[in-house]
C-alpha cells in the first residue's frame, strides 16, 4: 500500500489542523547495557538454558505499520498506528 507524503490532520500543539509530514516508524538501536538484558543474558548461561520459552512460529504474518507524522508549522510529532499489512511505501 502506499501512503500519501504529506497529510492535513489536527496537531495537538497548534489545536487546529495542518499538514503533516509522513514517514515510517524505526526502532532504534537496543540498549546493551540495559538492567533487564544484563540479567537475561546471565540467566541464559550455565544449566537450565533460557528464562522463558524461545518464539519459534509467530501467530501474525503482518505487523501494524506505525507513522511518525510532523507539522510543517510547529514540528511536533506525533504518531499514529496504521493497519495491518505487509508492506507500506511513502509515495514520492
Amino acid at each position: 500500500m502506499k501512503a500519501p507524503k504529506t497529510i492535513i490532520t489536527h496537531c495537538p500543539k497548534c489545536k487546529k489542523h495542518t499538514e503533516h509530514l509522513v514517514t515510517l516508524y524505526k526502532k532504534g538501536k537496543e540498549r546493551t547495557l540495559a538492567a533487564g538484558k544484563r540479567r537475561h543474558e546471565r540467566e541464559k548461561h550455565g544449566y537450565g538454558g533460557q528464562k522463558f520459552p524461545e518464539q519459534k512460529k509467530f501467530a501474525k504474518t503482518t505487523k501494524k505499520q506505525m507513522l511518525k507524522l510532523r507539522c510543517k508549522v510547529c514540528n511536533y510529532t506525533l504518531q499514529r498506528r496504521g493497519i495491518r499489512l505487509k508492506k507500506l511505501e511513502i509515495a514520492t
